[in-house]
């Protein structure tokens, strides 16, 4: 990592890739946990939402064991987020909206990072809109992906009632009962998804983000997989992280042509099962727009 990707100063946009080997990587709870999916084209997606929070979980996971002030996080589980935005008043540090909002930004990572709407609950306990300079977009899948509902039977009912019908069953009894119960598990047995974010540093001027922000932020991206395992999200990797760096807070090149050069070409002959199907992740950095570097976060460097 160089000094150039911790400037918050400079725009930044970058592509990554998630590999998911017999896993879910975004299930759709609309659809009964299948992994998301593109209805018309059969590709598999994984929303912003589902990034941004495991992110969120990985700075957490980090601030627990390097405790820093400055690193909360607003959008926290089983937190009610009026309770949060209403602390800056409860502190004394804030007397009014604007001043709310600026206690937020200081005291928590994710609304500096990805702004947040604080405008429910009490009307004087609000601390407005903060647009946020980190930006992320739906990961696609290079290729069509297939869906597996795949069976599983657990040996212990959820009911204590089906746990006494079975014994007295057992012992001559008419009642009914179930000795286990059949669950699912929703996978893809391979998928490659291509996803794109962007940093703007104007908008980072405003909510106050720093050097050691955006280190945090590459650093929790870079091992937010390894931290996020579950039994249907026990293969997700993270297969590549480009970043396209420009000179100046405002860029030097509109982010869709820097995303061109950076291709996965899918697979027409065969399905995919395995990242090296692909071949080269094709990286093109000859002739940069002035202004403009290329960095390779991932893989790393040899």
């Amino acid at each position: 990592m160089t000094a150039a990707h911790l400037d918050p100063a400079r725009k930044h946009d970058f592509v990554f890739l998630i590999e998911a080997v017999d896993s879910n990587a975004n299930g759709d709870p609309d659809n009964g946990g299948l992994p998301r999916t593109d209805p018309v084209s059969g590709h598999g997606l994984i929303t912003d939402v589902a990034i941004k929070r495991k992110i969120r979980n990985t700075v957490a996971l980090i601030n627990s064991h390097e405790p820093r002030e400055g690193y909360e996080i607003y959008v926290e589980a089983g937190t009610a987020l009026n309770s949060q935005h209403e602390r800056a008043y409860t502190a004394g540090a804030a007397s009014d909206q604007k001043s709310a909002q600026e206690w937020m930004c200081r005291n928590f990572f994710d609304v500096r990072m990805f702004g947040a709407v604080m405008t429910t609950g009490k009307r004087d306990k609000q601390a407005g809109r903060v647009q946020g300079p980190l930006q992320i977009g739906f990961s696609r899948s290079i290729d069509r992906i297939t869906p597996l509902d795949i069976g599983i039977t657990r040996v212990t009912p959820t009911k204590e009632e089906d746990v006494k019908a079975w014994n007295e069953r057992g012992a001559g009894g008419d009642a009914k009962g179930k000795e286990t119960e059949m669950g699912s598990k929703h996978v893809v047995p391979y998928a490659l998804y291509r996803g794109t974010g962007h940093f703007s540093a104007p908008l980072a001027r405003r909510t106050g983000v720093t050097s050691d922000d955006l280190a945090l932020f590459w650093r929790a991206f870079e091992v937010m997989l390894e931290h996020d395992r579950a039994a249907a999200r026990a293969n997700l990797a993270l297969r590549g992280l480009y970043v396209f760096t420009h000179d100046d807070a405002f860029g030097r090149a509109p982010s869709h042509e820097l995303f061109e050069r950076i291709t996965v070409k899918a697979r027409d002959d065969v399905s995919a099962r395995s990242f090296s199907d692909y071949g080269t992740v094709g990286v093109r950095d000859a002739n940069l727009p002035p202004g403009v570097t290329l960095t390779t976060l991932i893989p790393r460097p040899a």
